[in-house]
């Protein structure tokens, strides 16, 4: 698996793939979309994670913006703790 990383300057581009979705790239890859679901505009970054519902369309798109960069609050979670934890041995 490779990893793209991107300087945190460089500017998502967005495109109107439809009536109601835009798709934002940066550097020509694929960086997530907005698409207004009849009530709100839904954002899902570059691995279909929900990054959150917007009334507006720039508060949406300056939500992704906001996902890509570095001081982001955002984590990643990866595998959930559990699977992080020791294995206990069984007791005889």
């Amino acid at each position: 698996m490779s990893t793209t990383t991107f300087h945190p300057t460089d500017p998502l581009t967005w495109k109107q793939a439809d009536l109601d979705v835009h798709v934002a790239t940066r550097d020509g890859e694929f960086a997530g979309f907005v698409e207004f679901d009849g009530t709100a505009h839904v954002v899902r970054d570059a691995r279909g994670a929900d990054l959150g519902t917007f009334a507006d369309l720039d508060d949406a798109q300056r939500a992704l913006e906001f996902s890509h960069e570095p001081h982001s609050k955002r984590r990643n979670l990866g595998f959930p703790a559990v699977f992080r934890r020791r294995p206990r041995r069984a007791r005889a």
